[in-house]
């Protein structure tokens, strides 16, 4: 048995940022986690497996499309899928082992195993229990099932089957029109497979901007992605290694089926407590997620959780600050989390972003706003780059010119919606961000232009 202050259980994103931060504010921390690697979900079969996959699919598009137009001229190279899973598995084994050394570093102690608590301030490990002052419940979530769907992991597979796979399949079938089934759809439709998304909602990616949505539609069909909205998937049979996936059309009923090589589930992800003991303790749970305060705390004195298996975006980075804010909030900080600035990225080509209000949004609240929007190929950079398609919408208050929102389909995406991020954690105008001095030439000057376009008007648009 060992003594702690702050005992964590899970190491994904949520879970070692916080381990890693308690122990920087001075208190004795241990992570338990049963991995044989640190990072959870996110490092070894999510983001980080799954971005490795993205940039080597992007690189082998641009070279069979894209280099003989820039007169980079010779033989077209040919996907090697076993090698490519290996640079994933080398990019994924590197970041797991990084998480390991700052453990050390930080002198936060790694128990290996599954966690239980038997009581509060408790923590059951094997055979071992250790007592700490708090524990900190960041178990991170699985993928979500489908009834009359069966995973094997072979041929109907979640995410972690699709990065593993030995060949590119002639037909894959996704089922689910989100951020996942989206991803790992233009990963392998790039590598040559057919790719079918069958969505129950009527458009891709639910709850994003509508604008984006359509946009972003049109831009995937274009490349070969075919799609099936406001379709229910009732089942899937596998036979002779090959799959059938039948579904029906919520317009008219009518009956479909589809043949697939592979059938990749993506049907978004759940909270995963089993095991913890959670009834037992009598921690109050809201529709499978662990129920907390403002302050990451739940109804049991001295338990707290965070990430996945709490309400919000099941997103890396909101479980990270989560993190942070529950660790500086046991040590007696202010810990906080700006729920109203926490972006999404989907990282296909190209990207999407964003974050704050939607115009759907503010329409519901009845709000007034300004919408200002700026069209990639008016951006020089994005032209040469052969990256024109898409645009930056930004959404301010009418009356204030406060940024709401931003919403961004285009190259780099992902990185670009953090200068909007930063503007609105203080409070910025869109004529701050108008006003800002952008390099020429950059993708981000067409964040510049988008924040010109709510006031007198974009200049090169």
């Amino acid at each position: 048995m060992a003594e702690y202050d702050v005992i964590i259980i899970g190491a994904g994103p949520g879970g070692y940022v916080c381990a890693i931060r308690c122990a920087q504010l001075g208190l004795k921390t241990a992570c338990v986690e049963g991995r044989e690697t640190l990072g959870g979900t996110c490092l070894n079969v999510g983001c980080i497996p799954s971005k490795a996959m993205l940039h080597a699919s992007e690189l082998y598009h641009e070279a069979t499309t894209n280099f003989t137009k820039m007169g980079l001229m010779g033989q077209s190279p040919s996907v090697d899928l076993p090698k490519m899973v290996d640079y994933k598995q080398e990019t994924v084994n590197s970041n797991t082992g990084g998480i390991e050394f700052l453990f050390k570093k930080n002198k936060v102690d790694w128990i290996k195993g599954y966690g239980s608590i038997p009581e509060a301030g408790k923590v059951k490990v094997g055979d071992d229990t250790h007592t700490a002052k708090h524990i900190v419940i960041a178990t991170g979530s699985e993928a979500a099932s489908l009834p009359g769907v069966e995973v094997d992991e072979k041929v109907v597979v979640t995410s972690t089957g699709a990065l593993e796979l030995k060949k590119v399949p002639n037909k894959m079938v996704v089922i689910g029109g989100g951020v996942i089934g989206l991803e790992l759809g233009s990963v392998y439709s790039r590598l040559g497979a057919e790719v079918t998304v069958i969505e129950y909602q009527d458009a891709i990616i639910p709850g994003a901007d509508g604008e984006i949505q359509k946009n972003f539609l049109k831009l995937l069909k274009k490349q070969g992605i075919k799609f099936e909205l406001g379709a229910a998937v009732s089942g899937t049979e596998v036979k002779k290694n090959k799959a059938t996936v039948s579904y029906k059309s919520r317009k008219d009923d009518s009956e479909h089926q589809i043949d697939a090589d592979i059938v990749l589930l993506a049907t978004g992800r759940r909270p995963y407590t089993e095991n913890l003991g959670l009834d037992a303790l009598g921690v109050e749970m809201d529709r499978g997620m662990i129920k907390t305060d403002a302050h990451w705390a739940t109804n049991v004195k001295g338990i707290y959780a965070i990430g996945d298996v709490i309400a919000g975006p099941m997103l890396a980075h909101k479980a990270e600050d989560e993190g942070m804010a529950v660790a500086e909030t046991i040590a007696g900080q202010k810990g906080h989390v700006n729920y109203g600035v926490i972006p999404g990225v989907i990282y296909t080509h190209p990207e999407v972003a964003n974050v704050g209000k939607t115009e759907e949004q503010l329409k519901q609240e009845g709000r007034k706003y300004k919408v200002g929007k700026f069209p990639f190929m008016g951006n020089a950079r994005a032209k040469s780059h052969f990256a024109g398609d898409g645009f930056v919408k930004m959404i301010v208050d009418a009356e204030t010119d406060r940024i709401l929102g931003a919403h961004v389909i285009g190259p780099m995406a992902g990185d670009l919606i953090h200068e909007v991020c930063v503007a609105m954690e203080f409070g910025a105008a869109a004529e701050d961000l108008a006003r800002t001095c952008h390099a020429h030439p950059t993708f981000s000057e067409a964040m510049r232009e988008a924040a010109l376009a709510c006031g007198d008007g974009a200049i090169h648009a």
